[in-house]
């Protein structure tokens, strides 16, 4: 876990940060009463005393209690701790379908099943009168078993619910939105069914539906542009497959799948076309079957008689080479061991392996906790050499061992302690250069938050002209990003660094949002 990882939330030890976003954090936690793992999301801090965030965070987690169905990921419950809101939902292991898709498109089978899962879900939510309205492959999650969880019920709504959107905005992701939330015009249940088409549209051919980047030209392809077939970027897609899906991501809902169930059911039929061969399949099948291939299966082998006898004396030669060959080694190991005297065996032993010369050294070398040191150089001197020395029978590498204990050449390094005006001195410099460096960085924030704002209003003013809205979540990062910056000169004119830093941070990811929104990032 970061530092700034909370270790403990109510009744819930949290385990590991699982993702965030712009709304809040999601935990892995782990009920210390039940001992169940959950998955837990909270509120960001920040964000408590803002109505809009609060409202949606709240609405998340009603909607989420009307729901219980295998394909929807649960919610367990939902409480206050420490100013923060926080909902429990059911811990859904797996990849989304978005990660997913990074390794390429699926296969037509993996794609209808997926797919029929998830509209199966909406289906029963969409009965409750609830509309996802976010609707993409990120919130869908694939478990190991292969079932497909809906998840991020953020933006959903209940149908008869109004005044949950901002005037002129528009929400969800863009690659999914349907032409009707782009325009910010009232939505349903048919808008959920253009996200799951495009979704599908994505699984099939494994490309987005425009390959436009900025925002802009997004919202203007969706109103404007028809795709590509799916057939035409993957030719085995079949026919039946492709009028689905294009009749699926219709610019008039109208002429959409009304429900899901219809949706639905034409996925049904398409996997039930899969599972049975065609007429021309089945006819080669039988014709294969009554009139057999009169060819050798390559893994099978006739037994030759005289090839038992080749083999056996292939074996016996073997045998007799292998023991000439163990025989030659054996000799050879003889022999050299035989051209070494006894001294330079001593000698050897004992470089290897020197052995202390009192008891007292023998019971600190079994002792000692640290891992054993190579041996030391043996040291001979002109007056007593190697080769001949009599009088003392032990090796020279021992006797230069007990010549030069290693204690002699330690020598403790001074200790030099740091004066309290010093250190006071110290920490006031590092304090004033974190406080140039931060007004530096919060200048060039400053600046990049100023572009960004101006490009914003002349977006904001052509979206007005095409009859379009800018989306909410950009209204609220712009004016979030505003006070962030305020709040953190305000904190800097302080000297107050960690506050300051706070609301730096938040503000650049605000930026970041806004840049990445006019195609900047």
């Amino acid at each position: 876990m970061s530092k700034n990882t909370p270790k403990r939330i109510g009744d819930y030890e949290v385990i590991r940060e699982l993702g965030h976003g712009g709304m809040g954090e999601v935990y892995l936690v782990r009920n210390v009463l039940s001992d169940r793992v959950e998955a837990m999301k909270v509120l960001l801090p920040s964000l408590a005393g803002r109505s809009e965030f609060v409202a949606r965070f709240m609405r998340e987690i009603k909607v989420l209690a009307s729901l219980e169905h295998p394909n929807i990921a649960a919610l367990r419950t939902a409480f206050s701790a420490d100013d923060q809101f926080v909902m429990i939902m059911e811990y859904v292991e797996g990849t989304t379908l978005a990660e997913r898709l990074e390794r390429g498109p699926f296969s037509t089978a993996d794609a209808l099943n997926y797919t029929s899962q998830v509209l199966s879900a909406l289906s029963y939510a969409h009965g409750k009168h609830v509309i996802h309205r976010d609707i993409k492959p990120g919130n869908m999650m694939l478990t190991p078993q292969g079932v497909v969880k809906l998840m991020d019920f953020g933006l959903a709504r209940s149908a008869d619910e109004v005044g949950l959107t901002i005037t002129g905005t528009t929400l969800g992701s863009l690659d999914y939105a349907s032409p009707e939330q782009v325009q910010s015009q009232p939505t349903d249940e048919r808008s959920d069914l253009y996200s799951v088409g495009v979704s599908l549209y994505q699984m099939v051919t494994g490309q987005r539906m425009f390959s436009v980047t900025s925002s802009f030209s997004i919202m203007e392809a969706q109103i404007k542009t028809m795709p590509r077939p799916p057939i035409e970027i993957v030719p085995t897609v079949s026919r039946e497959l492709n009028d689905v899906i294009m009749r699926a991501i219709s610019k008039d809902p109208a002429q959409r799948f009304q429900t899901a169930d219809a949706f639905g059911a034409a996925l049904s039929q398409l996997s039930k076309s899969l599972a049975q061969p065609s007429k021309g399949q089945t006819q080669a099948a039988v014709t294969e079957f009554s009139t057999p291939q009169r060819t050798f299966d390559p893994g099978f082998t006739v037994p030759d008689p005289n090839a038992s006898s080749s083999r056996g004396k292939r074996n016996l030669l073997l045998v007799l080479g292998a023991v000439l060959v163990a025989a030659l080694l054996a000799g050879a190991a003889i022999y050299k061991s035989r051209q070494h005297g006894p001294e330079e065996v001593v000698a050897s032993s004992a470089v290897q392996a020197p052995a202390p010369t009192n008891p007292s050294d023998a019971s600190n070398a079994q002792n000692h906790d640290s891992p054993p040191q190579p041996p030391p150089t043996p040291t001979v001197t002109e007056s007593q050499p190697a080769e001949a020395n009599p009088a003392n029978p032990k090796p020279p590498a021992v006797i230069a061992r007990k010549s030069q204990p290693a204690s002699q050449n330690l020598s403790p390094a001074p200790a030099v302690p740091a004066e309290d005006i010093q250190a006071q001195q110290q920490a006031a410099l590092e304090h004033k250069q974190q406080l140039d460096a931060m007004e530096t960085e919060i200048d060039q924030l400053d600046s990049r938050a100023a572009s960004a704002d101006s490009s914003i209003d002349t977006l904001e003013q052509q979206l007005h002209q095409s009859g379009l809205g800018l989306r909410g979540d950009v209204v609220a990062s712009r004016s979030n990003m505003r006070t962030d910056i305020t709040k953190a000169k305000q904190a800097l004119e302080a000297s107050d660094t960690e506050r300051a830093r706070r609301y730096m941070d938040m503000a650049h990811r605000e930026l970041e949002h806004l840049e990445a929104f006019l195609g900047r990032r």
